[in-house]
């Protein structure tokens, strides 16, 4: 009896995975860097950074919530072989992320201290004025950035990964080298990592726009400015966008609210928290890597009604995502002391910041597939308003939920943030673990 052949070979696979896990860690790299290079002006400056990245991955969110409604939108007309429906759309969600970015910008910038008053009041006037310095050349960045979270967004829709690692590895370069001019040489702390990260996103821009409008390219964005504006297009990725970006703005306003919460706990408290949201960063990378090939390997089959590979991949995939945290999460274990005393971190501190980061990988290894890698399937097929229900509610209940039951009600320290955020993570998982196993999804349609 013959074999079966699946859509996709071992090397398609390989070709489009590996660029991904290493852009995933070049993305990363970009903000690690940032507040890696600016510890030397001390825990304010780390605080800082910290607090304004915390607000930025909210908006940051948005953007990747319709750029993933668009690789989901496109991947499905390219598995379907539709490829002009595929171009068009491609378009649309280049018109939708320069608006919503440009209206973001517009309306925060004049804003900003008000909304970091606002979110974290208890932070000392050091930390404000930190926090002020890198945020504006960040809110300058978002319509830089949202274009280009598109573009990479679209390249992995049509497999084209190894380019949108290059392009990072370009961004990364101009980052660090900004970060080291201005930090260190011009003594512009934090207003100059923001100033480094501004330039870097503008550069990634203007390149994969430029690598878009080649002719020969199956998404090319020749024309651009000429149209056509489809609102039909816009809606299927409206459709999944907007759940997408529902869902990933409660998750991160819940993140917000447990971050006031760690402000209320003192700068020290910031500086270690920041320390751990790296280690989880980085604990992550495969998986964030994986976890986006998921979208388009996924998208594909679902668009060719390929029900039997979708369940395939699926397997595939989540089962990759733990080999490969399993063997980055080793080394970082090993040498956990090691790398916090990096940060610059206060003897006391890093005393506490030590067991946090270790749990914290220990979690990754083991639970963190089932909340974020599962639920890109979910989304690759249309499920999206599952993704949403059942985020929100573990979001507010658990993570914030949690986290302030156990600050303010049991007098836990720091640590509680990272206890609250477990059982989120626990109880997602589980909701989707039982969603995909049974199969309510398949009567999801997206084109």
């Amino acid at each position: 009896m013959e074999k079966l052949k699946h859509q996709f070979t071992s090397r398609d696979l390989a070709a489009l995975i590996i660029p991904l896990i290493a852009d995933s860690f070049l993305s990363i790299l970009i903000g690690m860097a940032d507040t890696i290079m600016v510890s030397r002006c001390g825990e304010a400056a780390v605080s800082g950074v910290s607090l304004v990245d915390t607000v930025s991955n909210l908006l940051i969110n948005v953007f990747n919530a319709f750029a993933t409604g668009g690789a989901v939108v496109v991947s499905q007309y390219l598995g379907h072989k539709e490829n002009e429906n595929a171009r068009e759309s491609a378009r649309n969600l280049v018109y939708i992320a320069v608006i919503i970015s440009v209206i973001m910008t517009v309306i925060l910038l004049p804003i900003r201290e008000s909304m970091i008053s606002f979110l974290f009041g208890s932070i000392t006037e050091e930390v404000r004025i930190n926090t002020d310095a890198y945020f504006v050349p960040i809110l300058l960045s978002y319509p830089f950035l949202a274009v280009y979270s598109s573009l990479t967004a679209l390249s992995r829709s049509e497999r084209k990964s190894f380019r949108t690692m290059m392009v990072s590895i370009l961004m990364n370069a101009i980052n660090i080298g900004g970060n080291a001019f201005l930090i260190y040489h011009e003594g512009m702390g934090p207003r100059g990592a923001g100033i480094a990260s501004l330039s870097s996103r503008i550069a990634g821009c203007i390149v994969m726009l430029i690598l878009m409008m080649n002719p020969k390219e199956d998404l090319n964005l020749r024309g651009l400015l000429k149209g056509p504006f489809s609102p039909r297009l816009i809606a299927k990725i409206l459709r999944i966008g907007i759940p997408s970006g529902l869902e990933g703005a409660a998750f991160h306003i819940g993140k917000i609210m447990v971050q006031s919460l760690t402000a209320s706990l003192g700068t020290s408290a910031i500086a270690i928290n920041a320390v751990g949201n790296n280690f989880n960063a980085y604990s992550n990378i495969p998986g964030n890597g994986i976890n986006l090939a998921m979208i388009t390997i996924v998208g594909q089959c679902r668009g060719q009604n390929n029900i039997r590979d979708v369940k395939y991949y699926t397997k595939l995939l989540l089962s990759l995502v733990f080999i490969t945290t399993v063997m980055i999460n080793i080394p970082l274990l090993v040498f956990a002391p090691d790398v916090i005393r990096f940060y610059g971190l206060e003897a006391n501190s890093i005393y506490t910041a030590i067991p946090i980061c270790i749990l914290c990988l220990i979690m990754c290894t083991t639970i963190w597939p089932f909340a974020f890698s599962l639920p890109n399937m979910l989304k690759a097929v249309g499920d999206v308003r599952f993704i949403l229900l059942a985020s929100f509610t573990s979001m507010w209940v658990f993570r914030v939920g949690g986290a302030y039951f156990m600050v303010r009600v049991l007098g836990m320290g720091v640590e509680a943030i990272w206890y609250a955020m477990y059982l989120d993570w626990a109880f997602r998982g589980i909701l989707y673990i039982c969603r995909v196993a049974r199969g309510k999804w398949q009567e999801k349609r997206v084109i």
